[in-house]
């Protein structure tokens, strides 16, 4: 009676990606894909699975890919336990069993790392969590790794690098890896919004893992670890704005790909500063600066 329980959800799941969700969800997840040109013939991708909506989504998303499968690739899932609870674990592979998710499962010992450290705990914890994940993929053959972050984490994380780091950066769709040689990091989900991830997860009645290290568990229950409510902040700020403005959401994300040099005061490539001084003399000056707001306002999706 269990399997056949198990059976009868992970295939509504599925069919919820096939049907309901296909333009929210699949569309999207194809389009980042061909878009930015993520999955190549011959790719061994190690799916990264946190154990929360996004990466349990994703995970069901490359099985789609794979069902149709244009031309040869493997798909490895994997599993990193940082030092989770064991009831988290439980919950984890309980997931997996029952969306019919082969996931491979190895230990680390990061959160007990990262527990003592006061500034920038999350920040350290991403970090160590990537290399263990590059170096675990690659041992089991794979030159590319997939994280679930979506649309939501990449405007996000733009407007925190200005607001709160000084800086434009953005989060990117795929990037080499600096410390292993041959490895990529892609990020399929990076079209999709996250309401519709949440949509999908209370349309099928799924329990996903929340971040479960001891840090943040403990922080949320005083005032909130530092990272965590600025995003927050960020995400609320994005909410009010959108009330004046409704394509507020894709300007921030355009704007990381209409960036005008000629405007632009510095800017690093590959390590080095350049100045707009550098080549003042040089370049005909451009009067005005990059448009009105009214002309601004309505670059969107």
């Amino acid at each position: 009676m269990q399997d056949e329980t198990e059976y009868l959800l992970k295939d509504t799941v599925e069919q919820s990606i096939r049907k309901k969700f296909r333009k929210n969800l699949w569309c999207r997840f194809t389009k980042a894909i061909r878009q930015y040109e993520l999955v190549q013939e011959g790719d061994c991708i190690g799916v990264c699975i946190s154990g929360g909506k996004d990466s349990m989504l994703m995970a069901k998303l490359f099985q789609e890919l794979k069902l149709h499968n244009k031309f040869p690739f493997t798909l490895k899932f994997i599993v990193m336990d940082p030092g989770y609870q064991a009831a988290n674990r439980t919950l984890i592979e309980e997931n997996a069993k029952n969306l019919d998710i082969p996931i491979t499962i190895f230990e680390s010992d990061i959160f007990a790392s990262v527990y003592e450290i006061e500034k920038s705990p999350c920040y350290l914890c991403a970090r160590m969590r990537r290399g263990y994940l590059y170096s675990f993929a690659k041992s089991l053959g794979c030159n590319k790794i997939a994280l679930g972050h979506h649309y939501d984490d990449v405007i996000e994380t733009i407007l925190m690098g200005m607001l709160y780091g000084a800086q434009i950066q953005t989060m990117m769709p795929k990037l080499h890896s600096t410390n292993f040689a041959g490895m990529e990091l892609i990020r399929p989900m990076y079209l999709i919004r996250e309401d519709d991830i949440k949509a999908w997860r209370d349309y099928n009645q799924l329990r996903f893992l929340q971040c479960a290290c001891k840090f943040t568990a403990e922080a949320e229950a005083a005032s909130k670890e530092e990272t965590s409510s600025k995003r927050l902040e960020i995400k609320e700020l994005i909410r009010e704005m959108k009330k004046s403005n409704p394509f507020v959401e894709g300007n921030i994300f355009k704007s990381v790909e209409n960036v005008n040099l000629d405007t632009v005061i510095a800017y690093k490539q590959k390590g080095e500063k350049h100045h707009f001084l550098d080549r003042y003399e040089e370049n005909d000056q451009i009067e005005g600066m990059v448009g009105d707001y009214n002309t601004t306002q309505q670059i969107h999706e």
